[in-house]
């Protein structure tokens, strides 16, 4: 060790660093590391947007372009270039709001530096800092317990063993884990890349893999794509020239069936729309850890709700004393209880409540058991009065029938009941000779918005269950009252063996209490196998493990740290009624996409179409790379850009597989089906080739039309005026930009004629089209 080296194992506890040993242990580099981002950095960012297959697969094709001189055919770079952009920026706006929202949920770590109480940001934690750590804390870094009356750590998210371990002066915590009972003061011995979470992080949390059916099928699409791409493109530029077409002719037929092909403007609006959603959560102050989590979300069927901290505040008061030891007086009871409550210092509500009433602390402890939400209670050994607990009733008394009716009554009531015990015996695992001193009664502070929330997710069609550590007869009145159905449908889960059929339970039963943590998990698990898709709800260590379970943790900003590091969604106001928010924000999205997903689909599906119809045929590809630009633009890009942005929260339907049969095939076929009539009509009247690609764009791009009709029904103004300018728009590039993008102009009868007759046709084949291939769909995939 150097002799300016700081000898951590003389840190005094009470005293900690001082302001200069901080400071040399950062100068020292014996600093903590930043947590690791929730987005990804702006050089990811761009590298992932820039360097894509497709993006890769165009400059290409724009090479092959420029070879060619037709310069002006090269306008898709700009396009292309333009779409990456707009993708970097919303991705990088909304990194910056999510980044925002991350610091603000970050919990900061208690140290004590210069004999005094701070509060940090983790990673401004040194060697040798002396940490606070209370229940519900996760361990931000390696330690040895310095001064504790008692600890139990949960090691699951390290070791995977679920049962709390029990830590006193001298031993070892590790990083990743989290106090469910207790208090102590922590040594840090390790920090930064030394810790054990940085050094093993795939062990120190436990990732859920995402519903993510639509984010799922657009992969496939585009692996299938990726195969069928650049051979089938090849091989049509080949057959062009086996059929004598020209070497620049050949490469702009390749190039359009290619670009055609390419449904970038599909994976664009999807990273786009999730980035924005992302975005306007973090504006309402909720955080996204994860964009996958909101089309998990927009699929819950289920939401579990932990009582405290979301149906209630959170906040508890006191209400009453019932003395039930007539040798005990009311100010030798309040002696008793201020004395545990505040030498056990459990920080918990119920705790606190009990704290800001019971303001007496004649006695010291001798011994403490701090509380656990697997034991329902706490206590302590003071001085010479002798072994006291309170806690849950059921758990610390042998409950006569006239106490357990007493109990019952208050619990009926919607008071929180909490009952004072003298034991002979107290140990961690269990307590005996419990007599009864007095009973005392909480009441919880119902938030005010709650009612019209629950109802709000009835109406959309979400189940809701109450999963709760409490009393279930004090669950259940608290359901009653904000309107939770079925609310009488309730069970003690302490009746409930290890072997019982939680699949049935939860069929049977809405409201759970004295629900132990890992028999929430259990009952997240059965709703799960029940076909549900379940969304849970907590702000405490002992919803740790369903919210792991569950498709979408959702953890409030008021909850423990360690809650928050694992939930997929923080809502930073610890607002309940923020939770509308984050559903109809999922909603939106995937009803959104799985309605106009299928519009991009068309232009890939009729240029595969063509290119293999195309290989056989002695004539040129019918259109030009630049004639595709409006009708991806104008029919397929800015309409369902704008489309994605409607407010759509309707119960999900999975439409997306359907729509591909029912609009974007017979729409692709419908296009194939016109081009090869166009061709014909073409070869009969002797029409130059400009004049049957203006009609072949013009017919294409009024099936795309009739396609987004299709999408934008039932209609609305804000729909009626996407139809409307799409179409305005896509004649007014046939009037005044037909040279930019190599049409000829509408008013002649071979363009404006032949293509009226036939747009007056589209509507009528679509629809007989539409028809066989529901016809052949039912016939042969009885579907």
């Amino acid at each position: 060790m150097a002799d300016d080296q700081i000898n951590i194992d003389d840190v005094n506890p009470s005293e900690g660093l001082t302001t200069a040993e901080v400071k040399r242990q950062v100068d020292d580099g014996y600093k903590n590391t930043e947590p690791k981002p929730l987005t990804k950095s702006v050089k990811q960012i761009l590298v992932e947007n820039v360097f894509t297959l497709f993006n890769v697969i165009n400059v290409v094709l724009g090479i092959l372009v420029f070879y060619t001189g037709s310069y002006i055919n090269m306008l898709f770079l700009v396009i292309a270039i333009a779409n990456t952009a707009i993708g970097i920026f919303q991705e990088i706006r909304s990194k910056r709001q999510v980044d925002k929202m991350a610091l603000l949920s970050q919990s900061k770590v208690k140290v004590r530096r210069n004999g005094e109480n701070e509060l940090i940001q983790p990673d401004q934690i040194v060697l040798g800092d002396i940490i606070e750590l209370d229940r519900g804390d996760q361990v931000p870094v390696d330690g040895v317990i310095k001064e504790t009356k008692g600890i139990e750590v949960d090691e699951s998210q390290i070791t995977g063993e679920s049962s709390p371990i029990e830590k006193n002066d001298g031993d070892q915590v590790t990083s990743g884990s989290f106090l469910v009972s207790g208090k102590a003061f922590m040594l840090a011995t390790k920090v930064g890349d030394e810790t054990f979470v940085n050094t093993i992080t795939n062990q120190a949390k436990t990732d859920k893999s995402k519903n993510s059916v639509l984010i799922s099928l657009i992969k496939k699409i585009i692996k299938i794509l990726t195969i069928i791409i650049i051979p089938l493109g090849i091989a049509l530029f080949v057959s062009r020239l086996m059929h004598g077409v020209s070497v620049n002719n050949a490469i702009l037929g390749t190039v359009a069936a290619m670009i055609g092909m390419i449904p970038e403007g599909l994976v664009l609006l999807t990273s786009v729309t999730l980035a924005i959603s992302a975005y306007h959560l973090a504006k309402k102050r909720v955080l996204v850890r994860d964009l996958s989590s909101i089309e998990t979300l927009a699929r819950v069927n289920t939401i579990c709700l932990d009582k405290t901290g979301t149906i209630t505040s959170g906040e508890l008061k006191f209400n009453k004393l019932i003395k039930e030891a007539p040798h005990y007086d009311d100010q030798q009871i309040a002696a008793i209880m201020g004395s545990l409550v505040n030498e056990i210092d459990d920080n918990n509500e119920t705790a606190s409540a009990l704290k800001d009433h019971f303001t007496d602390h004649p006695y010291s402890a001798t011994k403490i058991v701090p509380f656990s939400s697997a034991r329902k209670w706490s206590g302590a050994e003071l001085d010479d009065k002798g072994k006291y607990v309170f806690g849950a009733p059921q758990f610390i008394l042998n409950l006569n029938d006239q106490q357990q009716k007493e109990v019952q009554h208050y619990a009926e009531q919607g008071f929180r009941v909490i009952a004072l015990a003298k034991v002979d015996q107290l140990n961690e695992d269990r307590i005996s000779g419990s007599e009864l001193i007095a009973l005392i009664l909480i009441t919880d502070v119902i938030r005010p918005n709650a009612s019209d929330t629950l109802q709000y997710f009835y109406n959309q069609g979400v189940d809701l269950k109450v999963i709760s550590g409490d009393d279930p007869v004090t669950v259940s009145s608290i359901a009653k009252r904000v309107g939770i159905r079925n609310y009488s449908d309730y069970v003690d889960m302490t009746t409930v063996g290890d072997d019982a059929n939680y699949q049935d339970l939860v069929k049977k039963y809405v409201v759970f209490g004295r629900v132990k943590p890992d028999q929430k998990q259990r009952l997240i698990k059965a709703l799960q196998e029940n076909g549900r898709t379940v969304a849970m709800t907590g702000d405490g260590v002992n919803d740790l493990l369903a919210l792991k379970q569950s498709d979408c943790g959702i953890a409030m900003a008021s909850g423990s740290e360690s809650v928050k590091s694992i939930a997929d969604f923080v809502i930073i106001d610890s607002n309940f009624d923020a939770l509308i928010k984050v559903l109809n924000e999922g909603r939106r999205v995937i009803n959104n996409i799985d309605s106009i997903a299928c519009l991009y689909l068309i232009k890939t599906m009729f240029s595969v179409m063509l290119s293999v119809i195309f290989l056989f045929f002695a004539r040129n590809y019918p259109f030009q790379p630049i004639q595709l630009t409006p009708i991806n633009d104008l029919m397929v890009g800015i309409p369902s850009f704008l489309l994605a942005l409607e407010p759509n929260y309707r119960a999900l339907k999975d439409k997306f597989v359907s729509n591909i049969y029912e609009i974007s095939l017979p729409a692709a076929l419908s296009v194939v089906f016109y081009i090869l009539v166009i061709g014909v009509i073409g070869d009969i009247l002797g029409l130059y080739t400009s004049i049957t690609s203006s009609l072949s764009v013009l017919i294409t791009g009024v099936i795309c039309w009739l396609a987004l009709i299709m999408v934008c029904r039932p209609f609305n103004r804000y729909k009626l005026l996407i139809v409307i300018l799409s179409m305005t728009l896509f004649l007014s590039v046939f009037i005044f930009l037909g040279k930019i993008f190599s049409l000829v102009t509408i008013f002649t009868w071979s363009v404006g004629g032949i293509g009226l007759l036939l747009a007056l046709t589209t509507d009528f084949s679509f629809v007989g089209i539409q028809k066989c291939v529901n016809l052949i769909r039912h016939q042969f995939f009885n579907k």
